[in-house]
């Protein structure tokens, strides 16, 4: 196991706006981008997950979305109203919105540009999945290998989130803390599935560290409306020519598997693999499997 240097959390004017970004592992190494997804900062990526890439040889970089973290907070913009999402979605009315999927890639791109990484691996999870995709859409010059985890196409006509789960996210989060962890535990669960081990004593601290290092709810409904305001891009995806690898659960609620079946077959000879059991999360038991693939990938 080598070292593990990780860089303290750091800032970068990009983009018009300011990413907050951590490194791991020795920047001499191949250069692997790790883009959350909607709601959830950078910290969400586990340590020792980013530990495990840096062990196969990887500069990893994590960093926050804009609208998410200590990266900038877009208070100034206004927020979709819950009416135009409904007419967006029922009457396909267009939505007005800040920015959608592709101005974010745009902000990961120029985050690679600040640390002089001229070609890196992509790894993105849910709406992190959509942002790599869009970056390998725009930017695919600057992709060595695209891996979108329980992600999709944007394509209206696949499956639905389970109703339950969307009733929940869809419910604004509580403003006290105690009730905020209470809700953040419960959504979570909920997205995990009952097939792998749920520590929720782990989870309870990383979402209340989360609550404290940022709660903006209206971020992330900004972020909901740039993932709806953005076009399928199915079309797109199959003009892709890079190495790349889909993976989903065969259990997720929020983001069913038949999404991730669909991106895979979009995508030129891109590798599908389905995990038994997991849900919309990255259950630590998946890891070695996760990581495998990607490395495989990567190599």
């Amino acid at each position: 196991m080598r070292e593990v240097i990780s860089s303290e959390e750091r800032f970068a004017d990009v983009n018009g706006i300011t990413l907050c970004y951590q490194t791991f592992g020795n920047p001499n190494d191949r250069p692997l981008l790790l883009i959350m997804g909607l709601a959830t900062q950078m910290i969400h990526w586990d340590p020792r997950f980013c530990q495990k890439l840096v062990d196969q040889g990887y500069w990893v970089i994590r960093f926050d979305n804009r609208d998410i973290g200590r990266s900038t907070i877009l208070q100034n913009q206004k927020k979709p109203t819950l009416f135009s999402v409904a007419a967006n979605q029922l009457f396909g009315k267009k939505l007005h919105v800040p920015y959608n999927l592709h101005t974010m890639a745009g902000d990961a791109v120029a985050l690679l540009d600040h640390l002089k990484v001229d070609r890196c691996h992509l790894v993105g999870v849910s709406m992190g999945g959509m942002i790599a995709q869009c970056i390998a859409i725009d930017y695919p010059n600057r992709v060595a290998s695209l891996t979108s985890i329980m992600s999709t196409t944007g394509n209206r006509r696949l499956p639905k989130p389970k109703k339950s789960v969307m009733f929940s996210i869809l419910q604004p989060p509580p403003k006290e803390p105690k009730a905020y962890l209470r809700y953040s535990v419960r959504l979570w669960k909920m997205l995990h599935g009952k097939h792998y081990q749920f520590d929720q004593a782990k989870i309870a601290a990383l979402l209340q560290h989360a609550r404290e290092r940022s709660f903006n709810p209206d971020g992330v409904w900004r972020q909901t409306c740039a993932i709806l305001a953005s076009p399928d891009r199915t079309q797109a995806l199959h003009k892709i020519r890079l190495p790349s690898l889909v993976i989903h659960g065969d259990n997720d609620p929020l983001v069913p598997v038949e999404c991730g079946i669909a991106t895979a077959a979009a995508i030129n000879n891109c590798e599908l693999l389905i995990i038994k059991g997991m849900g919309h999360t990255l259950p630590e038991e998946a890891w070695e499997q996760i990581i495998d693939s990607i490395v495989k990938l990567a190599d």
